[in-house]
């Protein structure tokens, strides 16, 4: 039986491969387990890791550290890639003062630890090593490390106060949201829709009543009213017909018009006469709407297509065909002309038979294209992401330079290849099972090498009396500062949980608490809100952590 024991104990690819796996596996089946209706899921990976680390069960460093940063980095790129369509929408629509909440948990943090070591028996440079592990935030820890080693301190308690608050830092977050919907949420409070690019699109009928637009082409119209809308069908006189351009308005035409909610005000204005007749039900049968005009859905499968406008494909012009909706990932949009297409989009075609018959081939609506693996984006978005993440940045008055690392940069590129990648005729389409595939096998990998790490000193440590106090005071920082600013987020700034919780995650800088957060909470709000603070709390915790220590010693 000396080879059986070689795979667990004999240091070697195939060990590490082997106790990997299975530390990912119990994790995982014991995550499903549910305390209080509550379970970790992906989470307790991590403590079998350290269980594991605990009785003396290693793998070599080199692929441990491999293994870990991989994880790492495919986690947080699939997370970028799968936000970056509608990251920058939502930045717009409340970005500044996620950030700004964000850096005030940051601060908070740092501000109770700071106090806490005129009251205990805890010097600054330890303090600030539980605060690092407190706040998951290892490019914190070394900022501490190499400005105390500048001012000539050991730095060696630091690491070690980081290393036995860690664990719990990364608990502390989901515990403490888990404690705020149990106690202070109501269901109202937490948002069952995903961050949408766009708003929803309207469909209304409109009879043109308005003197002011007659005989006036629908190109006329759209360049003085500021408003986005898309015509899809004409009534006049029992007959129907696809406007274009060019065509002009008469007086008692009937127009079925699709635009955004807040134009629908505008446009009643604009037309004239709004009819009743609600057009967005979910069983309308389009088809049966009238006799010459066909309504057909296609999915752009055509690699072609990507990147590409809908004004730059000339539908209406060339085949007599109009475009009334688009669906991207299940969220309807605005089908202007300047909306790239992207691979996996469903567009609503209304027109003819004949002329969608010669649609087809143009967009491809082959489905089974959308199964194949596209690759490419992810591993050179993986290679730019790293590469971004080592470039170091400069500031005044701070002597070390401060760099995005394996976590920030990698999440910044997803977000960029998710939302311009298109643009460069970059296939950036992942299904959303393969996607969350992506993220957890990256997440479960880092947490059980992270566990593994941590767990052959993290008793030894915890049973010393400072450890006891270290971990202690860590729990303290992680939870109470995150319960007291999600729960003034949500009631004082009427901010829905889901986006919350994700601000916190992204705060806290804890990707084990955003899944747990993605897995319980509706919608991707959560995602989006992570990616949205990350960066700069980050960076702000860096730099806080280099301040107090240049300031109070």
């Amino acid at each position: 039986m000396e080879w059986l024991q070689n795979l667990f104990v004999s240091q070697s690819a195939i060990q590490a491969i082997i106790v990997i796996s299975l530390i990912c596996a119990l994790g995982l089946a014991l995550g499903k387990i549910r305390v209080a209706g509550v379970s970790l899921g992906v989470t307790f990976v991590f403590f079998v890791g350290i269980i594991a680390g605990h009785f003396g069960l290693s793998i070599d460093p080199q692929m441990l550290k491999y293994a870990e940063n991989f994880g790492l980095v495919v986690f947080v790129y699939a997370l970028g890639l799968q936000v970056g369509p509608g990251f920058f929408s939502s930045v717009a629509h409340g970005g500044v003062k996620l950030n700004l909440i964000g850096l005030s948990l940051a601060l908070l943090t740092l501000l109770c630890a700071v106090v806490l070591t005129l009251f205990l028996p805890v010097k600054l440079p330890d303090m600030m090593g539980v605060f690092c592990g407190a706040t998951t935030n290892t490019p914190a820890l070394g900022a501490v490390q190499q400005t105390l080693a500048q001012l000539g301190i050991s730095a060696n308690t630091p690491a070690l106060g980081c290393a036995v608050t860690y664990p719990l830092g990364v608990v502390g977050v989901i515990l403490g949201i888990i404690f705020m919907r149990k106690v202070f949420i109501r269901p109202s409070e937490i948002s069952p829709h995903s961050v949408q690019q766009v708003p929803k699109p309207k469909i209304t009928e409109f009879e043109v009543t308005n003197p002011g637009i007659k005989d006036k082409t629908v190109a006329e119209i759209a360049h003085f009213t500021n408003c986005h809308f898309v015509i899809s069908r004409l009534w006049r006189d029992g007959d129907v017909s696809i406007p274009t351009s060019s065509t002009r308005l008469h007086m008692h035409d009937h127009l079925l018009v699709t635009s955004t909610p807040d134009d629908v005000e505008s446009l009643h204005i604009v037309f004239g006469q709004q009819d009743k007749t609600d057009w967005n039900a979910k069983d309308i049968d389009w088809n049966a709407v009238d006799r010459q005009l066909v309504s057909k859905p296609f999915i752009v499968t055509r690699r072609q297509i990507n990147g590409k406008t809908l004004g730059s494909l000339r539908l209406r012009n060339l085949y007599g065909v109009n475009i009334s909706r688009v669906y991207r990932n299940g969220v309807p949009l605005l089908a202007t002309p300047d909306l790239r297409l992207q691979l996996g989009d469903k567009i609503i075609v209304v027109g003819e038979e004949k002329a969608l018959d010669k649609i087809e081939p143009l967009l491809g609506n082959a489905v089974n294209v959308l199964d194949e693996p596209n690759l490419f984006a992810i591993f050179i978005g993986i290679v730019l992401g790293i590469a971004l993440g080592m470039i170091p940045f400069h500031f005044p008055g701070i002597s070390l330079p401060v760099r995005l690392g394996l976590a920030g940069g990698p999440i910044i590129m997803g977000i960029l290849v998710g939302r311009f990648g298109p643009q460069l005729h970059m296939v950036t389409y992942t299904t959303v099972s393969a996607n969350l595939m992506l993220r957890a096998i990256g997440l479960a990998l880092y947490l059980a090498c992270l566990g593994l790490d941590s767990g052959a000193h993290f008793f030894e440590t915890v049973f010393r009396s400072e450890g006891a106090l270290w971990v202690v005071i860590g729990f303290f920082l992680t939870v109470v500062p995150t319960v007291v600013v999600g729960v003034a987020t949500v009631k004082g700034f009427k901010i829905d949980f889901g986006t919350t919780a994700g601000m916190l995650c992204g705060s806290m800088a804890n990707p084990m608490a955003l899944d747990y957060a993605n897995s319980s909470l509706p919608g991707d709000r959560a995602s989006v809100a992570y990616a949205t603070v990350y960066p700069l709390c980050m960076f702000a915790r860096v730099i806080l952590v280099q301040v107090a220590i240049l300031c109070l010693i």
